[in-house]
């Protein structure tokens, strides 16, 4: 299995419903690091899985499309936008790319994504989805 990754951040603002949430029940901030692994099984004949630049594109208007925005008013996210539940957003709307040939690949061609959101250099969490 090929896997390419690309790498962006985001700044976020949110909050979380619940008692379990502490002091982030509050309005706060998050700043996140966003890889987009894309994954697989065949090359094309010029020896890529896909091209890195347009990639790089893709994540970039996913990512900047949730940049410096409040995603409490976000429409389509889930009211608690845990770290899991954003990357599950972002995988999704990059593999609506990928199927509208936004990526410029063979139908077929790549098989995974797999974003993953680094919220420090200690912690995150990935959502991995088929293609």
């Amino acid at each position: 299995m090929f896997s390419v990754t690309v790498r962006d951040h985001m700044m976020v603002a949110h909050s979380f419903e619940g008692e379990r949430f502490g002091p982030a029940q509050r309005l706060h901030g998050a700043t996140f690091v966003v890889d987009a692994t894309f994954r697989g099984a065949e090359l094309d004949p010029d020896g890529i899985l896909l091209d890195i630049g347009l990639a790089t594109e893709q994540v970039h208007e996913v990512v900047g499309a949730l940049s410096y925005r409040n995603l409490d008013e976000v429409a389509g996210l889930a009211r608690n936008t845990s770290t899991e539940v954003l990357a599950r957003h972002i995988a999704d709307r990059l593999a609506e790319r990928v199927q509208s040939g936004a990526l410029d690949t063979e139908p077929g061609r790549l098989s995974a994504i797999l974003v993953t959101l680094h919220e420090s250099h200690v912690a995150w969490a990935s959502y991995e989805r088929t293609l």
